[in-house]
């Protein structure tokens, strides 16, 4: 009764109010008189009106921004999605991407809609963003840089870093009297043009390199310590000159050029003196979640812009000021990861495409329109190779490194990337470099980017061992590949590994894989990473009294590197999770992902094919899942969690002949632990062949009160729902599983294992 009294008072009194903001318009309207008010409704249709009001509002400057930035993200992880499958770094995809909405293609091939997403007087916005998205971006950077890994290998790193730098330098210097006069914007002098020719031919890339160390699992290895202590002074180098270099190129004259070096010298000695203890002490105070407030976040955005502003009126630009900043942040792993955290999501993945979408529209390759202007660009590449390739081979050569570790250090180092975009754009903006050298250049850091995996590639085939160590299988081991995506379904497939192993602990080889994909993790976080995704599956290994090792790699392409470690590590059986899929369990998500399949070349190609169906919404094996059953080498068994907490009784049901191999884990498990199993005898199999009957008979004087075999025509037949985990084949679970409703509370978890 009293619903419907609330219902009641609620419609009077919204009814009662209606009523009064109704009487009180038509009331106002008698206040127009004398206010020359206007009906905009007269001689216009409605259509019309509607659409005249779009058309203001999609056009409005917000809008417009709004449209670039969505088209600027989507295109970015597009681009990189795609590179990042070829093996390349994503920073390649973004920064094609960016050349694809800029004139070289979108603008030459759709004119218009160029002119409308990326209008004149919108640039200015969206250039103010990028520039945001930068500061950001160089304050992660100075964060990422460990110095107590440069004090470890000082003198190494100092010896080829800076080798790798003058020699490069030279070349651009020397490059540039063959393109000064020809290329040179004028009322540009010699000098400038140089110093900055020079800068551009000796950075590197230090965030790209570092992901592609951690892509080949390096990051451990002498080779990748000493390549990343390189490029980090390599970095912190490069940008002490870069900002001389621009001291020089604004303030004129040499004389006063030393005058804004000697204050920039001052500013150096506040923030490495004054500022950076205080940040020491504030780091050991705040370096938890806890304690890091809102307070605490403004403050550290307070110091990266003032020392970013301090940069920028000192004329050395505000990115020097930001990378500067990010350094002398306080050492604690834990501070400089919660605070890398809050940024490095919002700089990479909203700002930073901007910056490359901003370099595309001013990037004209059209500009090279003739053969000189190639032959140039080709002369511009293979003068930066051989400068920054060859001086950093030659420096870890004389240093006594081997041919194969030397030649890997030219390689990295020889990665220009994102640094050397920001170096461009900087010169671009003061003037220095013309159009038609910019274009250039940026093709010299795409290529140059992108030849460092073929170029390691290639001299890892070369340096090939002729023999490799041949296996020694351990005497009597069961040896398990257990990978996981999420630290906590590590700990189930634990048990279920504990499981079908047999609960033998003596005779099993447990090895856990983890692989982050690379653009999830920064090279500061992987050792907290690695910590952390070990951490609930060694506190379960641990209470089941089992040895597990640990295996962590970082890849851009994890179900790969998931497959090569099970088809070259001679394992009995490869145990992963199924994935979750978003798609599933809403109608909007539903569409989507049908949508997404129709698009995908493979589930197309599968469908045709009769191998897979777009529309098959039972099916809950996701993408990842079917690769690892389509290409594995070894058993594969894919775990589904249905919150299996404990393992008391399982179901195995037989469906075919070809299902006869569940019985060998029924043995492992039956022989080694107090687990009830019921094998399920669909149409009679095991009853008509007479080796299975006796294998069974055995496994059930083993253990009467623990083996059960029961005779089944359909799946409805089962006391399904009385177990905790269900065991079979790949192809009994396709063939039952339109009676298997997987979404209900008590349904059990699975094990589907293809032999």
């Amino acid at each position: 009764m009293k619903q419907y009294k609330n219902l009641f008072t609620y419609i009077s009194i919204i009814g009662v109010f209606a009523v009064i903001i109704y009487l009180l318009i038509g009331g106002g309207k008698s206040l127009e008189a004398g206010k020359n008010v206007i009906d905009k409704n007269l001689n216009v249709s409605i259509l019309d009106d509607f659409s005249n009001t779009m058309h203001h509002n999609v056009t409005h400057p917000l809008a417009i921004l709004l449209i670039q930035i969505l088209t600027i993200i989507f295109t970015a992880r597009t681009f990189g999605f795609i590179f990042n499958k070829m093996g390349q770094p994503t920073v390649i995809g973004e920064i094609i991407a960016g050349i694809f909405l800029g004139p070289s293609l979108l603008g030459m091939w759709f004119p218009e809609y160029s002119a409308f997403l990326f209008p004149k007087e919108s640039l200015g916005n969206l250039q103010l963003l990028s520039q945001i998205g930068l500061v950001l971006f160089m304050f992660v950077i100075g964060m990422e840089l460990d110095l107590k890994v440069l004090k470890n290998n000082t003198a190494v790193a100092l010896f080829i870093s800076h080798i790798g730098i003058i020699v490069p330098y030279a070349c651009g210097l020397g490059l540039s009297f063959y393109l000064y006069k020809e290329f040179a914007p004028d009322g540009i002098n010699f000098i400038s043009f140089g110093l900055f020719m020079g800068i551009a031919m000796s950075i590197a890339a230090f965030p790209v390199m570092a992901r592609i160390i951690q892509e080949r699992n390096l990051t451990k290895t002498r080779l990748g310590t000493l390549a990343i202590t390189c490029a980090a002074s390599d970095d912190i180098t490069a940008w002490c000159i870069l900002a001389i270099v621009i001291a020089i190129v604004k303030a004129g004259t040499v004389a006063s050029a030393l005058f804004t070096i000697l204050i920039v010298i001052g500013y150096l000695f506040v923030m490495l003196k004054l500022v950076q203890p205080f940040l020491k002490k504030f780091g050991e105070v705040y370096s938890n979640k806890e304690s890091l407030s809102l307070n605490i976040i403004a403050t550290i955005f307070g110091i990266l812009l003032i020392s970013s502003l301090a940069t920028e009126i000192l004329g050395i630009h505000a990115l020097f000021g930001a990378f500067l900043a990010g350094v002398i942040m306080p050492p604690s792993i834990n501070f400089r990861r919660l605070i890398i955290e809050k940024i490095e999501s919002v700089s990479l993945g909203l700002l930073l495409p901007l910056f490359f979408v901003f370099t595309g529209l001013r990037t004209e390759i059209g500009l090279l329109n003739n053969s000189h202007l190639w032959y140039t660009t080709v002369i511009i590449i293979a003068v930066a190779i051989a400068g920054k390739f060859g001086g950093s081979f030659a420096a870890a050569k004389i240093l006594g490194n081997s041919w194969k570790d030397s030649l890997s250090i030219g390689a990295f180092l020889n990665t220009r990337g994102l640094m050397e975009l920001v170096v461009i754009n900087i010169g671009y903006d003061l003037g220095v470099l013309s159009p038609e050298i910019f274009a250039m250049m940026v093709l010299m850091a795409l290529f140059t980017t992108f030849m460092t995996g073929p170029t390691l590639d290639l001299i890892n085939l070369i340096f090939k061992k002729d023999k490799e160590e041949p296996f020694v299988k351990v005497k009597q081991k069961f040896r398990v590949l257990l990978s996981f995506a999420n630290p906590s379904s590590g700990k189930k497939l634990a048990r279920v590994a504990n499981l079908i192993s047999g609960y033998s602990k003596n005779s099993t080889e447990i090895m856990a894989l983890h692989v982050t994909p690379t653009a999830d993790i920064n090279p500061y976080q992987l050792a907290e990473y690695e910590k952390e995704s070990f951490k609930p599956i060694k506190a379960e290994a641990q209470k089941l009294g089992l040895t597990i090792k640990t295996n962590y790699k970082v890849s851009n392409d994890v179900s790969e590197e998931i497959l090569s470690d099970a088809n070259s590590g001679h394992y009995d059986i490869m145990l992963v999770g199924v994935g979750q899929s978003v798609f599933e369990g809403t109608l909007l998500g539903q569409f989507i992902g049908i949508t997404a399949n129709a698009l995908n070349p493979d589930k197309l190609i599968g469908t045709l094919t009769g191998k897979g169906g777009i529309f098959k919404t039972q099916n809950i094996l996701d993408e990842k899942s079917n690769a690892f059953i389509n290409n594995s080498k070894i058993p594969v068994g894919i775990f589904i969690d249905h919150n299996l907490d404990q393992v008391e009784k399982v179901l195995m049901p037989v469906v075919s002949i070809s299902d006869v191999f569940l019985l060998f884990y029924a043995k492992k498990i039956i022989r080694n632990s107090n687990v009830q199993i019921t094998i399920v005898d669909f149409n009679g199999i095991i009853e008509a062949n007479t080796e299975l009957k006796e294998e069974i008979t055995n496994l059930e004087n083993y253990a009467p009160g623990n083996f059960h075999l029961i005779n089944r025509q359909n799946w409805q037949m089962i006391e399904f729902y009385n177990h905790h985990l269900v065991i079979l084949s790949i192809d009994g679970f396709k063939l039952l599983s339109d009676d298997i409703v997987m979404g209900e509370k008590e349904t059990p978890s699975f094990l589907l294992i293809r032999p």
